[in-house]
């Protein structure tokens, strides 16, 4: 298989993983506890981080910046997984997906970097689309009061936005590497759901092996796996290219959400998907045209630009994403 087909294969396969994890987390939902789903897959991500730095013996150790920026990282990446995970225990695998991709056009109205002048109207076009979807989508079958899961969602989308702008802003001009941080934000997350999980861990007995692989598929594949993957197929394709790769991620969610969870897509639910990846595509479209033609004195100079400014945090949620930012040479953490 060429290069360029064997990178784009990884890409897709990394959006797949990512749009499967709503499924995964509703079915292990579904038999544990959400603070104890949340800590087992905190702690299992944190022990293959660690056991992946302890054969990376040459790079030496953590440095302050990683250390220092690890923390509150990991801090707003676990406020994203608290409330997606409460949401998509109370809505469908399908919309959870659909309507966590709003964070493509979310976080570019937070993270203003190179946007001088502001972003076009067209943008804010492509956000009302985005919006009219998200409204198709939570009222299912008939308009009705905005569902529970949905609303958690949309919440999280939000959250996400401000995490991955906070990353960007945190992290420009510091050389860190991914691995590194992502491993620190595990440890923050494990730490954080402990306590709060502690009271009811004892109900991990009694799961049986259905309930610990759907654990380790979220925690080795959607977040381990599907990071360094990510990591290693960026460094060998475009941006662009990328984007539009794990930018499939809501497709993958719906599709997943169709064929092994039986949901149904009524016609009104179908037009809102349809709109909403119409409209995430067509804002990332916008925002990254118009920071590509931005007047020279409103980027930052190529020389002081450190090697995370190559692509803007706000290109994708995938490439920054699930609370972590999955950049060629930048830190992470889901």
């Amino acid at each position: 298989m060429p290069d360029a087909r064997r990178t784009d294969a990884v890409l897709l396969l990394v959006a797949l993983v990512w749009g499967s994890s709503y499924l995964s987390a509703q079915t292990a939902t579904a038999v544990l506890p959400v603070l104890v789903v949340l800590f087992a897959r905190y702690a299992l991500s944190a022990i293959a981080c660690l056991g992946l730095v302890a054969t990376d013996r040459k790079s030496g150790g953590w440095t302050r910046d990683e250390l220092r920026i690890g923390v509150p990282l990991g801090v707003t990446q676990a406020a994203v997984l608290v409330v997606e995970t409460y949401g998509v225990a109370h809505t469908s695998a399908a919309n959870a997906g659909l309507i966590i991709s709003l964070t493509i056009v979310i976080t570019p109205l937070l993270d203003r970097s190179g946007h001088r002048g502001g972003l076009p109207l067209s943008f804010y076009a492509a956000a009302g689309v985005c919006l009219l979807a998200v409204g198709l989508l939570m009222s299912g079958n008939g308009f009705h009061s905005p569902r529970l899961g949905d609303l958690l969602m949309l919440a999280a989308a939000l959250i996400r936005a401000v995490h991955v702008a906070l990353v960007g802003r945190l992290t420009v001009n510091r050389a860190i590497r991914p691995l590194r941080l992502t491993t620190v934000q595990t440890l923050v997350g494990s730490a954080l759901f402990l306590l709060p999980a502690s009271g009811e861990l004892s109900t991990l007995a009694h799961i049986g092996f259905a309930g610990w692989a759907q654990l380790l598929y979220l925690a080795l594949f959607c977040s381990v796996f599907a990071f360094l993957a990510q990591t290693w197929a960026v460094q060998r394709t475009s941006a662009s290219r990328a984007s539009l790769l794990l930018g499939t991620e809501p497709i993958w969610a719906a599709a997943v959400g169709i064929a092994l969870a039986g949901d149904h897509f009524t016609p009104v639910t179908a037009l809102g998907a349809t709109l909403l990846i119409t409209g995430t595509y067509w804002g990332q479209s916008i925002e990254r045209t118009h920071r590509a033609t931005a007047p020279p004195e409103a980027q930052p100079p190529s020389e002081a630009r450190a090697p995370s400014e190559a692509r803007p945090p706000s290109e994708i949620r995938a490439l920054q994403g699930r609370g972590e930012l999955r950049d060629k040479p930048q830190p992470t953490g889901r």
